[in-house]
């Protein structure tokens, strides 16, 4: 969707390269639902709204990847989500913002809602609100980035849908001058976006919750 697009440039220098680490599903799935494990979601969902500044690379990447595990996610098909994306395609950002603050309420780490709140934050000059999002959002970014360094298949980026998808090759300046590939694998699909003679490995997860 072209909402992905909007106000990336803003993010490519701000983007630093964080220690990569392997991403175990299996142990981000256990911790968010352990009271005593540090990585238990509501610890970090309450980092996260609290002080996003503050999560380092780990914790972003349980509350991304957590998101997986969750059965109260949005998502694009959503009809909420459709209104919110109207919304925005009409440059109602007041109605965009109390849309998206609902939705983000119920799914916070969900990039595409955080990037519209963005959108209109930006838009009505609401440095403050748009400064907080920003700071969750480079958070999330961040653990995508800590996920791989995309060279190769066993070192892939890990993204949890197609439109987060679009949202690194933006960060990453991957763009139109790029031929992609795909090649499918158990728990996913490979995209390997090329440019003269170099390749840059994302995998889109499909995971059975």
């Amino acid at each position: 969707m072209k909402y992905h697009f909007f106000l990336l440039f803003i993010f490519f220098s701000v983007f630093g390269f964080s220690q990569k680490s392997k991403i175990d599903m299996k142990a981000i799935e256990k911790s968010l639902s352990n009271n005593g494990s540090p990585y238990n979601y509501d610890k970090l969902i309450f980092k996260y709204k609290g002080l996003p500044r503050s999560l380092d690379s780990i914790e972003s990447q349980y509350l991304y990847y957590g998101r997986n595990f969750r059965t109260d996610k949005i998502i694009t098909s959503d009809e909420r989500f459709k209104s919110l994306a109207e919304a925005f395609k009409q440059n109602n950002f007041e109605d965009c913002i109390k849309q998206g603050k609902a939705l983000y309420g119920k799914d916070p780490t969900n990039l595409d809602i955080l990037l519209i709140l963005l959108r209109a934050y930006d838009s009505l000059k609401d440095g403050s609100n748009f400064m907080h999002h920003l700071n969750q959002f480079r958070s999330l970014a961040d653990g995508i980035k800590s996920s791989g360094d995309g060279k190769s298949e066993k070192t892939a980026y890990l993204v949890n849908s197609v439109g987060d998808e679009y949202i690194l090759l933006n960060i990453l300046k991957i763009g139109q001058d790029y031929t992609r590939g795909s090649k499918p694998s158990k728990d996913g699909m490979f995209d390997i976006w090329e440019k003269e003679g170099v390749k840059t490995y994302i995998k889109v997860l499909y995971l059975d919750t």
